[in-house]
Order: structure tokens, then sequence, then C-alpha cells
């Protein structure tokens, strides 16, 4: 039986943060409520701050992760090792590798992977933009790091023919990390170690 509320207002309010991912409607509820327990001045802060989010991030535009600026933090690190990009699924994966310290490189966020079945193909990805970077010059070693799934599996693979052109080496992370897992719940120190131990990519689809 659906939840009665008193209030169009409530019930709007828990819509809205009810559609947040592993929110359901008893957890929007209380923290709806927890919102009208506080002062006027923190809901506006709170209301305003994701406004301000929405309106003004940016993204970069070298790899595509988030950032306040034109060219992200990481990207305009002189101390970081240009030469080797680590390939990505979305922005919360640069945040996962990251928190692992063991790559000092640069990033490329691909903005998903190869799904056909939810229709996202390759060109709704930026893997063009990942092979105009190799192309460019600089780059020697471009590292996979994508989920250990199926559309995980296949977008690496598509990748690896799109830069075979190339005189670059391309890698992938060690399978420490579980087959059919996702990247970002995998942890800090199972992810290092695949990093350190990544392997040529040709050699993970050899029997």
């Amino acid at each position: 039986m659906d939840q009665q509320y008193s209030s169009i207002l409530l019930e709007n309010a828990v819509n809205e943060f009810a559609k947040l991912p592993g929110i359901g409607r008893k957890t929007a509820l209380r923290l709806v409520l927890h919102l009208l327990r506080q002062e006027e001045g923190e809901a506006e802060k709170f209301g305003n701050t994701i406004i301000k989010l929405c309106k003004e991030i940016k993204h970069c535009h070298v790899c595509h992760n988030i950032s306040d600026t034109d060219t992200c933090a990481i990207c305009s690190d002189p101390s970081r090792d240009a030469s080797t990009l680590c390939v990505v699924e979305n922005v919360k994966e640069v945040m996962v590798v990251e928190n692992t310290r063991q790559f000092h490189g640069l990033y490329h966020v691909l903005g998903g992977v190869i799904s056909p079945m939810d229709g996202i193909g390759p060109a709704d990805l930026e893997i063009e933009s990942l092979v105009d970077r190799v192309a460019a010059g600089g780059v020697k070693e471009v590292i996979l790091a994508l989920s250990a799934t199926m559309e995980g599996d296949t977008t690496n693979f598509y990748i690896f023919r799109k830069l075979a052109p190339f005189d670059v080496k391309i890698t992938i992370i060690a399978r420490g990390v579980s087959v059919g897992g996702e990247l970002e719940y995998t942890d800090e120190i199972t992810l290092g170690r695949s990093i350190l131990n990544r392997t040529l990519f040709s050699e993970s689809f050899k029997g």
C-alpha cells in the first residue's frame, strides 16, 4: 500500500529524493523530514549547492572528468605521467583509482561502456577522443581499467582494435578484480595491486 502524505509538498520532495540511486521511499521520507528539522538557512544552503553544482560543473576537455575548470586538476598537474593513460568507464572510477595511490598518470573517461542491450554504441562514448589523444603522440601506454563484465570486455576489445595501428602498449588491469565485478565496489588494496600487476591486453584473450 502506498504511503499516505499529509502534504503534497512533502510527497513531491519524497518523490524527488526517491529518484536517487539506492534511495527507497522510506529513506527518501527520512531525508526529507531531516531537512525539515534544519534551520531555513541550512536547507537553502543545501538546495543552492545542488543548483550551483548542476549549473556550473564542467567536464575536462582533455579527459572528460568532472571539473571546476575547463581542464581538470589531474590533467593540469605537471607531476603526473602524461605518457600513461588509464581508461575508465565513469567519473566515479577516477576517484576509486586515485584512492589506491598506485597510479600517477592521466585518465580518459569514456562515459560508459558498449552495451547494445541498452542502446549504447561506440559513437555514444568518448572513444574517438581517446584515439585522437593517442594519435597526437606522447602516449606510451594505455591501461584498460573497465569493470570485468561482458560489456566491459567488449569495450576493451573495441578500444584495442581502434588503437592497434599506433605504437602504444595496451595493458589491462590484473584480474584480482573478480569477473563480473564492478570496479567501483572493488576494495582499494585489490584494485591497487591489479593496476600494479597489469598485463598486456593481447595476452588476455589467448587460449
